[in-house]
């Protein structure tokens, strides 16, 4: 009897052995293939022998790596462990800790972003440029803005300093840069990093999160959505203002009513975060009469693919590209139907715009 148990614990300890070693030995092989294998961090599925972009999003294919990464080791010791104490560097080339120096005891707001997207990532920026302007001088002191790139090859911290300064950064927020293997550990620990989406040619999910570490309250919400609610989130849920935000006045202030027409909707959730109509230049130029002085093909076009505009040289578009500090516009992922109802509403909001001019003139 004491041979059969022996005999049957030794089968068990094979059976046991048999899956780790299988598992060592394909982790081996994995990493040898990585060795030589490209992909887009973005897009898994598109992977090369050789260096070059990704043709679905643009992003510079990343090499596989049979390194050990060098997030395993971190020290999250603090607090919470979702915040990884990983080293980065800011736009400003200075060294920091990811939960000692930027996070623990104050309010926050983090994205991923990368200085080459085409999609969202512009818009994105813009949008939290203007919750920036809306928190005014309590950026920096009660609350503050971390932007992650994705893309750390390329986002030195020369390129993310040249970055901020287009969208007319101010202080309080910044952008940050590391070890590639260290973003990928907080974009997972933070519940940033989304699944490729076939639908969505960036496959860049434009998720922001905020929270107050002193109070251990955190939320994920889109990076597009409505400044003024987002603001209100911060100072009401965040809890550094005591007084109570009136959450009804905060929404009519913030956005379009349900009741208005769909291109006054487009306009206010896609252009109003870089565009005006007759209140002068933001960060990309004032529309007032575009819709008159611009070819409307061309101005499809410029809405609907700015970027084959750049690369294709066009005289128009590499203009206004070099005027307004290269900020790229990004691609709004507009129907067509929706890309004319858009420009009709620019048509008639230029029009309003001039009669109201015109009666205060009289």
């Amino acid at each position: 009897m004491k041979r059969k148990y022996a005999k049957l614990l030794l089968l068990g300890m094979l059976i046991v052995s048999i899956p780790v070693s299988i598992n060592f030995l394909a982790g081996h092989s994995f990493a040898q293939q990585q060795a030589v294998e490209y992909s887009c961090p973005m897009h898994p599925e598109v992977k090369s022998n050789k260096k070059g972009s990704c043709p679905k999003c643009g992003m510079t294919l990343k090499q596989k790596s049979v390194e050990p990464d060098s997030a395993t080791n971190v020290d999250v010791s603090s607090s919470s462990s979702h915040f990884p104490n990983v080293e980065l560097i800011t736009h400003e080339g200075k060294k920091v800790r990811f939960y000692d120096d930027l996070i623990k005891g104050k309010v926050v707001a983090i994205e991923l972003m990368y200085t080459t997207c085409k999609y969202n990532c512009p818009l994105e920026t813009a949008r939290l440029v203007q919750l920036q302007k809306m928190l005014g001088d309590r950026m920096g002191k009660d609350v503050f803005f971390y932007s992650i790139t994705i893309e750390p090859d390329i986002d030195t911290p020369q390129a993310l300093k040249a970055y901020a300064e287009k969208y007319h950064i101010g202080p309080g927020w910044t952008f940050l840069t590391g070890k590639e293997a260290d973003i990928k550990l907080i974009s997972k620990k933070l519940g940033l990093d989304s699944l490729p989406d076939v639908n969505d040619p960036d496959g860049h999910t434009p998720h922001l999160l905020i929270g107050n570490d002193a109070t251990g309250l955190w939320m994920r919400n889109s990076g597009l959505d409505n400044t003024k609610f987002l603001s209100m989130k911060i100072e009401q849920l965040m809890g550094y203002r005591a007084e109570t935000v009136d959450a009804a006045a905060a929404n009519q202030a913030g956005t379009v009513k349900l009741n208005l027409d769909k291109g006054a909707y487009l306009f206010a959730t896609r252009c109003a975060a870089c565009h005006t109509i007759g209140n002068g230049d933001k960060i990309g130029p004032d529309l007032l009469g575009v819709t008159s002085v611009r070819d409307l093909n061309w101005l499809r076009r410029t809405i609907s693919e700015p970027d084959k505009l750049i690369a294709e040289k066009d005289p128009i578009a590499t203009a206004l590209f070099k005027q307004y500090k290269e900020v790229q516009m990004p691609r709004l992922g507009l129907a067509e139907a929706d890309v004319d109802v858009l420009i009709d509403f620019m048509k008639r909001e230029t029009a309003s715009f001039r009669e109201r001019k015109k009666a205060t003139q009289n």
